[in-house]
Parts: structure tokens; sequence; C-alpha cells
């Protein structure tokens, strides 16, 4: 019989929960709309742009690593490896992070107050679905490493 290798056991990709927020804030906007002017403003593409580029700086850093430490990003799949060098020395998820800022700066371009407004929610269910169970399984994986590491340096910033 074949042995199954751990993994964190997160079947639905991360990423697509940050879109699926995004659509629903336009969907609540059509029922509940709320102002789009400042949407519209010099500012709001000023602070979009920036957002947009601080997320690409935790992101790329962050993927070039795994890539070059062969890790995988896909969460049904087993780490090769421990990241704790580089931005995982700042934080614990900069993907995370990144995707979190990346939807932001989206917001300031293209999105609404909604949008926004359910950053909490999409925070939450970011923790507890799928950074908590990648804690756990790094935590069976990596063992001491990970919680020293996990002593050292926060989950978000």
């Amino acid at each position: 019989m074949k042995e199954k290798k751990d993994s964190p056991g997160v079947y639905f990709p991360p990423p697509l929960l940050y879109v699926l927020t995004f659509f629903l804030s336009i969907l609540v906007q059509r029922f509940i709309p709320l102002s789009m002017a400042f949407f519209n403003s010099e500012i709001a593409g000023i602070a979009g742009k920036i957002w947009i580029g601080i997320a690409v700086a935790l992101v790329l850093p962050a993927l070039i690593r795994f890539f070059r430490t062969k890790n995988t990003v896909i969460l049904i799949k087993p780490a090769n490896s421990l990241q704790t060098a580089g931005i995982y020395s700042f934080t614990r998820n900069p993907m995370y992070l990144g995707l979190l800022i990346l939807y932001m700066g989206i917001a300031f371009h293209i999105g609404n107050w909604w949008t926004f407004m359910l950053v909490p929610i999409l925070i939450l269910i970011v923790n507890r679905f799928v950074i908590r169970n990648e804690e756990e399984y790094l935590e069976r994986a990596f063992g001491k490493d990970y919680l020293e590491y996990k002593n050292r340096v926060r989950r978000w910033i």
C-alpha cells in the first residue's frame, strides 16, 4: 500500500479566496451601493499603484525563494524545506500578505468601499482555513526548527 505524504491539506487555492472576496464586494455594491467618487480620484490611483508595488516587492522574492529551493506553492503537496531567510525573516507569510496588499491596490483602482470592508473577513478566513493548516503541517514536518522560527517571526507583519 502506498504511504500518503503529509501536507498542509489546503485544497482550495488561497489566491482564489482573494478573488472571490473581491467579486463578493462588487456584488454587495450592486445591492447596497456606496459612493464610488473616491475611487475615481487621482489619490486613489496613486495609492493603488503604491500598494501594488509593495505587493510585488513581497510576493516576487517569496516566489523566487520557493523556486530556487525547489519548494512547492501547491498546498496539497509536502514542503521540501522550511523557508526562514530573505523575506521570510520578516514575515512568515509574505505571499498571503502580498496578496492582501495586491487586493488593496486593485481595490483602490477598481474597487469600492465594500472591497475594503470585507478585508477583516478575508483575513479571518485565510488565518483559519489556510495559515492554521500550514502552521500545523510545518510543525509536524519541521518540529523544533519551525517552532523556533515561529517564535522569531510574526505571522503577518
